[in-house]
């Protein structure tokens, strides 16, 4: 049960760019009305690039492809109403007819089965820093490897353990490509010092990428690709700055007990505070340039047929 909105579902019949959008941000990344009008501009940002944006929910039950406006509205008053769903918990708010807001892996995997191939995020999850003790892998990163998707992100979340979620990438078989850089982004800043995979120069280099890996998926990588766009230098923040940030915030987990999904939203919010708001500026502005990239990709992508 899957239901799609009609101007996705003419465009994708037309093999015209559509390109999905995450609803969690919606729900648990910002306050209302900032968080609704953000959804609006990532989406008429990719309307400006050409392209038909499909913002993935889901509402009493049902997965959505292309929310409108009152539905995203629905979501960004929810509250704690709303449901923050991986592809595990979709199933279980179909059954109790719940409204909820999806995860990376989650909207891969929704629009994967409705046929859009291109997604737009902020960062994806990862490891954590003390996987070794807490397990503490997102399910983001098996869902890049199974679910043919092109996620177009700043990286991995700062807060995370960079080396180790690129090796857990190659494990999964997962390309991850620079967009115009060498250099994996660290989310609110473009430096981290690990190397990508490869290089794309331009959309169309991207679009190449990955249509041929999609043509040799039967011995090339068979699920998603990673299009790494660094944040803008307007807007991304100090590397030290960030990192020392990031060590308080886990110190503020640590004591407060945090643990399991609710660590990521914790210490996202923790960032924001010690960053004096800084953070959720950077973010907004990576997530409205990832989207445009998108939008950009997902139109040569159509183009190439």
């Amino acid at each position: 049960m899957l239901r799609v909105a009609e101007e996705v579902m003419t465009a994708l019949e037309e093999g015209r760019a559509v390109v999905a959008l995450e609803s969690t941000l919606i729900s648990h990344g910002l306050p209302y009305p900032h968080n609704l009008a953000v959804a609006e501009g990532l989406e008429a940002e990719v309307r400006a690039n050409g392209a038909v944006p499909a913002t993935i929910g889901v509402i009493e039950g049902v997965p959505v492809v292309g929310l409108n406006g009152n539905e995203l509205e629905r979501l960004a008053t929810g509250g704690e109403h709303i449901r923050k769903l991986s592809r595990r918990d979709v199933g279980l708010a179909m059954v109790d007819r719940a409204d909820g807001a999806t995860t990376v892996a989650a909207t891969m995997a929704i629009a994967a089965a409705a046929g859009i191939e291109v997604f737009a995020t902020g960062g994806i999850g990862g490891v954590h820093r003390g996987a070794s003790r807490s397990w503490d892998v997102s399910a983001d990163l098996t869902e890049l490897g199974r679910t043919p998707v092109l996620v177009v992100c700043a990286g991995a979340k700062a807060i995370l353990d960079l080396p180790a979620t690129l090796e857990y990438l190659e494990t999964q078989g997962v390309p991850v490509v620079g967009y115009q850089t060498n250099e994996f982004p660290a989310f609110y800043t473009p430096h981290s010092g690990l190397l990508v995979t490869a290089v794309a120069t331009d959309a169309l280099a991207a679009a190449r990428m990955w249509r041929l890996q999609r043509r040799y998926r039967s011995f090339a990588a068979p699920g998603g690709m990673l299009l790494c766009v660094p944040p803008p230098e307007s807007s991304a923040l100090e590397r030290d700055a960030v990192e020392a940030a990031i060590v308080r915030a886990l110190a503020r987990a640590e004591a407060e007990g945090v643990r399991g999904p609710a660590v990521t939203p914790f210490l996202l919010a923790a960032m924001a505070e010690e960053t004096s708001g800084e953070s959720i500026e950077t973010n907004i502005a990576l997530l409205r340039n990832n989207t445009r990239v998108a939008a950009e990709v997902a139109v040569r992508i159509s183009e190439l047929g």
